[in-house]
């Protein structure tokens, strides 16, 4: 899959004609929604999560939304929750949905009816090197010893990581075509969100773990588990080697985003772009960015359906490429 390199774009979005369903900031000073629905088509602490928290805490630190209210419904990469967004939310202006690439995967791969192309593209915010883990007790010192233990037998290592055909899983196919083997003889074990997904690498449930380096951080850091390589063009973490410098030529990032519900009128989306644009510039912002080892993506506006057009038939090809679709 090529590099999904990162957009850098700030200046906020300015919107007029504002229908009377919209919040009024002239009329409430910084704030721009009194209250916004953030849905997570994923289980609570994985990725998606973790961005739509972070979101929260940012607008809520710097008065632009008054309160959020969360849903979380996981399941296959997002393609259970997602349906339920696009029916419940229809046409609603205070209405938000954590998505990125994941979902391109796992909706191709599950050939869902419903996909990214039924709700509305509000902002791509980050992108994110993933990691290859395996529990601190394990014999695997490190990312050769993974590849030799990968090649010798893929059905007896298996790896857990997020839904089927999303990022994760698209990358231990990579390494396995890399590897001379077939992404069909992979062990791939598929959680509904970053937490289920920890507990059954530490607890030795599956051997190995694939996913957002953020997600792992903690554990990391903590000794729990062992960073055996990160799949970005570039180190992410000067103590972590990439793919490429262990000699495998995979690079693959995992971007991240919200997106409105279906049926919006363009000034409700262009006041929900607004206050993306203002939460990205915000120094606190900058902050999360860096201390959760999230690469700034922003992107918005018609370069923004140009870059999910692409990401979609890129991503089809790999699968189809590697066998999962």
């Amino acid at each position: 899959m090529p590099q999904r390199r990162h957009l850098l774009a700030a200046a906020a979005c300015a919107a007029s004609g504002l229908g009377a369903a919209l919040p009024s900031a002239r009329a409430q000073g910084q704030q721009r929604f009194a209250s916004i629905y953030m849905f997570v088509p994923a289980a609570p602490g994985g990725g998606w999560d973790g961005l739509g928290r972070a979101i929260e805490q940012a607008a809520r630190g710097a008065g632009l939304v008054g309160n959020f209210q969360f849903e979380n419904v996981g399941g296959a990469g997002g393609s259970v929750g997602l349906p339920r967004f696009v029916a419940q939310r229809r046409g609603r202006p205070d209405s938000l949905m954590v998505a990125g690439s994941v979902m391109v995967g796992a909706t191709l791969t599950n050939k869902t009816p419903v996909g990214i192309k039924d709700v509305t593209p509000i902002a791509r915010l980050t992108e994110e090197a993933s990691a290859v883990v395996v529990p601190a007790a394990s014999d695997i010192r490190d990312i050769k010893g993974f590849f030799e233990a990968l090649k010798a037998n893929p059905g007896a290592m298996s790896v857990g990581g997020g839904s089927a055909g999303g990022t994760d899983h698209i990358a231990l196919g990579l390494m396995l075509k890399a590897l001379g083997r077939s992404a069909r003889e992979g062990s791939y074990v598929a959680f509904a969100g970053g937490g289920p997904a920890n507990a059954a690498i530490m607890g030795g449930q599956v051997k190995a773990g694939i996913s957002g380096l953020s997600e792992f951080a903690e554990q990391i850091k903590a000794g729990r588990m062992r960073a055996l390589a990160t799949t970005g063009a570039e180190r992410t973490d000067p103590n972590i080697p990439t793919l490429k410098e262990s000699g495998m030529d995979v690079a693959l990032t995992n971007w991240r985003g919200v997106f409105g519900p279906p049926g919006l009128r363009p000034d409700a989306r262009e006041a929900l772009v607004r206050l993306m644009a203002e939460v990205h510039a915000l120094p606190a912002w900058k902050e999360t960015l860096r201390t959760r080892d999230w690469t700034d993506a922003f992107l918005t506006g018609p370069e923004l359906d140009a870059f999910l057009e692409r990401d979609r038939a890129q991503t089809e090809t790999v699968l189809k490429e590697i066998g999962l679709a």
